[in-house]
């Protein structure tokens, strides 16, 4: 199972410009703003000043871990794991959330819950009372609060946020003792998947419906553990990390699990939510008889691994495809992110280059996030487990996660700890130049802020210099920015040399052999912040992902 690091932060700096217009248009001092609702966002990166409890109302997007993002009633909800800086949030509620009208600015909201379940502590005896274990007293069980995913539902006609929570349950399968105890042969407890209904997120009035699924074994009763070195797991399927889909044809699914094994496919019930079908124990002889109950695999990074470093499904539907996106490696620091697709629900599920993800053909590509660093910046680590959402009445799809500060920042105490709420626009690149229709997911380098249309990207407003990332698979490792200029002659030296060309209808920029798409972001590691452009692409035999914003 993997481990959590439970800390967060954020503060507020002064910025604002429109710097980065195209060069024929006058300068913000030379005419009134034309766009008088639109401020660069000022809060800082750093926000540790501000992180007890006491400021939750000034956190905007501090403390964010795990999100997941739905819209209702005019605001975009997010919620997810129990993290904040320094454990501020200890004592005050499970899975707080935020919310927005406009993605860049959040407010806090309170979450569905302030004590465990009672189903939880019930369910575990209960399991563990069939398989010939002692109960564990209820003040004796350690909980973890992990990965919530919320959508906006429609139940009997009205429209209602359905929220899908992981409990972790951390106590020694064999004798019910804290992880915390003496090692006694046996593996940790297992996790619980729960669900919870609103009409009234903003009041944080939720009712719990209860038990949903929970993690199960391929192995019968024979939960011990040679060793704390032995990765083995008991468990086939982890229930952590749910995502949630209503295919085109109306059936809802549950998509789970992290390390382990791989990803669980559990169809549900509309109206209730729940299993379609009955689940029965949560342990068999096999994978093939646990799989018929709890639900098909659809994917594994290493096929036979228990130990594979991926997890956190995201799913949607676009354009006749279902796109998976999934985190890879631990969360401290090396955490990335990439995407899969599948014509089908239960798969198969290929990568850009067509590996098989469900039959566990090796790493997956495009990369959609990774560790960067650009220019006159700390850069940012632990980019991953996201919430993939389209901006309500539009066709913009969006990326959000969690972004942590590198380790050992000077003057920032545990700077690892700091874990800023990223948004992203995503864009929709060609896997090659000579495929322009198969397009795949990629998030922009900068984070979303809103910048109006100014209108047109045109050619000669990408001439200049340009900090280029080879946003490559490099474990723990940040990427790191070189510069590149694009001359006004259509060539390109530095950080690539050759030739390259824009198609401003598309805003499609070649590079070489590689299609980059452009757009204008905010350059939030400028001071002060100012707008400029940036792309993203990738190329289905490149193994990496190009990033890029201009600079001069």
């Amino acid at each position: 199972m993997r481990l959590r690091y439970i800390l967060i932060l954020s503060i507020s700096i002064t910025a604002l410009s429109f710097v980065g217009c195209k060069p024929d248009e006058p300068k913000p001092d030379d005419k009134p703003n034309p766009f008088p609702t639109f401020t660069i966002p000022t809060y800082a990166d750093d926000y540790s000043s501000i992180s007890s409890w006491a400021n939750r109302n000034k956190w905007n997007l501090a403390n964010v871990h795990d999100p997941s993002v739905a819209y209702y009633k005019g605001y975009y909800y997010m919620y997810g794991t129990d993290a904040s800086y320094g454990n501020a949030h200890d004592g005050h509620g499970h899975f707080q959330g935020k919310r927005s009208t406009d993605l860049v600015n959040w407010d806090w909201v309170g979450g569905p819950f302030y004590d465990p379940p009672s189903w939880v502590a019930d369910s575990l005896n209960n399991i563990r009372s069939r398989m010939g274990l002692a109960a564990i007293a209820k003040d004796k069980i350690e909980y973890g609060y992990w990965a919530p995913v919320v959508r906006r539902v429609n139940v009997g006609g009205q429209e209602i946020l359905r929220m899908y929570y992981s409990i972790v349950i951390f106590n020694y399968i064999k004798t019910g003792n804290l992880s915390s105890s003496p090692f006694d042969g046996s593996w940790t407890e297992r996790s619980f998947i729960g669900m919870c209904e609103s009409t009234d997120p903003a009041g944080a009035v939720w009712t719990d419906k209860g038990f949903v699924t929970c993690s199960s074994s391929d192995r019968g009763k024979n939960f011990s553990r040679a060793s704390t070195n032995d990765w083995s797991a008991y468990f086939y399927y982890n229930a952590i990390d749910p995502t949630y889909i209503v295919t085109p044809e109306g059936k809802h699914y549950l998509i789970h699990g992290s390390w382990h094994s791989g990803f669980a496919l559990l169809q549900l019930d509309a109206t209730t939510g729940k299993p379609l079908n009955k689940l029965g124990e949560p342990y068999a002889s096999s994978a093939s008889e646990l799989t018929t109950r709890y639900g098909v695999r659809i994917g594994t990074r290493t096929a036979g691994s228990r130990w594979q470093g991926s997890e956190a499904p995201e799913i949607i539907y676009k354009d006749g495809y279902y796109y998976l996106f999934m985190a890879y490696d631990g969360l401290d620091v090396p955490y990335n992110t990439r995407v899969v697709r599948s014509a089908n629900i239960e798969g198969p599920y290929l990568d850009i280059t067509g590996r098989n993800f469900t039959n566990g053909a090796g790493d997956s590509y495009p990369i959609v996030t990774h560790p960067y660093k650009f220019n006159l910046s700390n850069g940012w680590v632990g980019i991953s487990h996201c919430a993939v959402f389209k901006k309500e009445n539009t066709n913009e799809w969006f990326y959000m996660s969690q972004g942590r500060l590198p380790k050992d920042i000077p003057g920032i105490a545990a700077s690892n700890a700091i874990m800023m709420g990223h948004v992203r626009r995503i864009v929709w690149c060609p896997a090659s130049k000579s495929e322009p229709d198969n397009l795949w997911p990629i998030a922009l380098p900068e984070r979303y802020a809103a910048v109006p249309d100014y209108g047109t990207i045109t050619k000669d407003s990408l001439v200049g210099t340009w900090e280029h990332i080879n946003l490559k698979y490099s474990y723990a490792q940040q990427d790191l920015a070189t510069a590149l200029t694009l001359k006004a002659d259509g060539t390109m030296s530095g950080a690539l040399s050759g030739n390259w060309s824009y198609d401003a209808t598309k805003k499609q920029l070649i590079l070489g052999n590689i299609v980059v798409c452009v757009e204008r972001e905010v350059d939030w590691e400028a001071t002060p912040r100012r707008v400029t452009f940036v792309y993203a692409g990738t190329e289905k035999n490149l193994n990496a992902t190009y990033w890029g914003k201009k600079s001069k």
